[in-house]
């Protein structure tokens, strides 16, 4: 994350290597179905149109609305992303922040 570190995510990137194509394969496809528009991007509007989050306990129980949950899922794509390039979240997931992401998962584990 350019702090002259490594933290464990990192490392097990590192030690792993890159996704196997077959998994990088199955990132791309899941990414087209959530990028509704073909925008390249995922928003708001192409998650509503994918989960609902009227079940969520949250939005059940009044603290959250279903936008607020929608949003921090996608925050979830943008998170270790934008703290290794230092960028606040924009709730707007690209290719690249999306593929970090599983990519970042993808290093623990070991078979398919």
């Amino acid at each position: 994350n350019r702090d002259c570190t490594v933290d464990y995510d990192e490392f097990l990137r590192i030690i792993k290597g890159k996704m196997s194509q077959s998994r990088i394969d199955l990132v791309q496809e899941a990414f087209r179905k959530l990028d509704k528009d073909r925008s390249g991007v995922v928003d708001l509007e192409d998650i509503r149109g994918v989960y609902s989050a009227r079940k969520h306990p949250d939005v059940l129980d009044g603290t959250k609305t279903e936008d607020q949950v929608l949003m921090e899922f996608l925050e979830t794509f943008e998170t270790h992303h934008n703290v290794m390039m230092n960028k606040p979240a924009d709730f707007r997931v690209t290719y690249e922040e999306f593929e970090e992401y599983y990519s970042t998962i993808s290093a623990s584990i070991d078979n398919d």
